[in-house]
């Protein structure tokens, strides 16, 4: 499934899911698409598989995948990867299938994570969303 074809996560009961978004002292630097558990994303751009991530520390049983193009980062989480490091993707393949969120987080609409950073700095991926479709 392309990211592009999911639909966005509003606001709930966990916060919103939009970029920007309050999370106490700091604010969600992507943005949360529904997806459901098991579902196949792929690739989001044509780029190297860079890093096979955990975004919780304290937690190792969900993971992320990091495709790297130039300067720019573009990571999904949430997902049980199919790649590996050093991998090359097109926007058609599988590079993981989305895990359920409800046992960090019962009763969360389960969703995946798009986040996209350059040079270090976050940026909206709304706009690259609308490009792609979405």
């Amino acid at each position: 499934m392309k990211l592009s074809e999911l639909k966005r996560r509003g606001s709930d009961g966990f916060g919103s899911g939009h970029f920007g978004a309050s999370r106490g002292p700091r604010t969600h630097n992507g943005v949360d698409l529904l997806a459901g558990t098991g579902e196949d994303i792929d690739s989001p751009v044509v780029g190297t598989v860079t890093k096979l991530g955990y975004p919780y520390g304290d937690d190792l049983s969900y993971q992320y995948v990091q495709i790297s193009v130039e300067d720019y980062d573009f990571r999904v989480f949430y997902v049980e990867p199919s790649v590996k490091v050093g991998d090359e993707v097109t926007a058609d393949t599988v590079i993981g299938f989305v895990q359920h969120l409800g046992s960090r987080y019962h009763g969360i609409p389960n969703h995946v994570h798009f986040e996209i950073k350059k040079d270090g700095d976050y940026l909206d991926p709304t706009p690259t969303l609308i490009a792609m479709g979405g």
